[in-house]
């Protein structure tokens, strides 16, 4: 039996359609006949559910409705934070503190479960976790392989620039990115793309997995059409 595979979806930025692409990943990665699960460590944000007395995450909800694999809730998503701010703050007001040990605990158990694990990170690459840690630490006690989504709107390229220059910083392995086109009324869309993809091949060996049209309503099993989702498996072997 093969061990399994996971990678850490993170962003250039909150609201760029991280969650999009890692539900489209679950969907592509079930395609190819691999049993795939969804982590969510941190999410910010939630709401009382009545009939089934759970709080609940949108962002959660939709990786689950993707996975083939469906973790336990507190699994899934260790730390789920009431209101929808930056994790630190409300993780503060509601005393609690964001420890990695617990998720990095869940992340083996999901592993277990699963032929690929998907872990979302929380808006971009370093949204703080406390005073000292952020979500970059995170990324790094999980020693995961990053995907990038790169929102496509006005400053994307040096957005992606810097996220891709910070994720090598911490040790990390770019595993490849994806071009998310949040703004179809963006000028210069292709050349954008074409800069990014040009400076992270050079600069960090990561190819473009794929680019995602602007999609209303968002669909991720539309947006799983638009990825190389063999290429990504083949990229995450351990001997890639």
């Amino acid at each position: 039996m093969n061990p399994a595979l996971s990678l850490f979806v993170t962003g250039t930025d909150t609201e760029i359609g991280k969650t999009l692409v890692a539900c489209a990943l679950l969907r592509g990665f079930a395609r190819t006949g691999l049993s795939a699960a969804a982590m969510k460590p941190i999410a910010a944000g939630a709401h009382f559910d009545a009939e089934d007395g759970l709080w609940h995450n949108e962002d959660a909800d939709q990786l689950d409705a993707a996975a083939g694999a469906i973790l336990p809730p507190d699994v899934r998503t260790p730390y789920l934070l009431k209101a929808p701010a930056a994790p630190h703050i409300v993780a503060a007001r509601e005393g609690r503190s964001l420890e990695l040990a617990p998720i990095v605990d869940c992340h083996r158990e999901a592993m277990r479960r699963a032929d690929v694990v998907v872990v979302e990170g929380v808006g971009g690459f370093r949204v703080p976790l406390d005073d000292e840690r952020d979500t970059a630490d995170l990324a790094v006690a999980l020693a995961l392989p990053v995907l990038l989504v790169v929102g496509l709107r006005l400053g994307c390229i040096n957005h992606a620039l810097l996220t891709a220059d910070a994720i090598a910083a911490r040790g990390l392995r770019l595993v490849g990115w994806v071009a998310n086109i949040v703004d179809p009324a963006m000028q210069f869309i292709d050349e954008n793309i074409d800069t990014v993809r040009v400076r992270l091949e050079r600069e960090h060996r990561a190819p473009l997995i794929g680019t995602v049209p602007h999609l209303t309503p968002p669909s991720p099993e539309q947006a799983s059409t638009h990825l190389d989702i063999d290429g990504l498996v083949r990229a995450l072997q351990p001997n890639a």
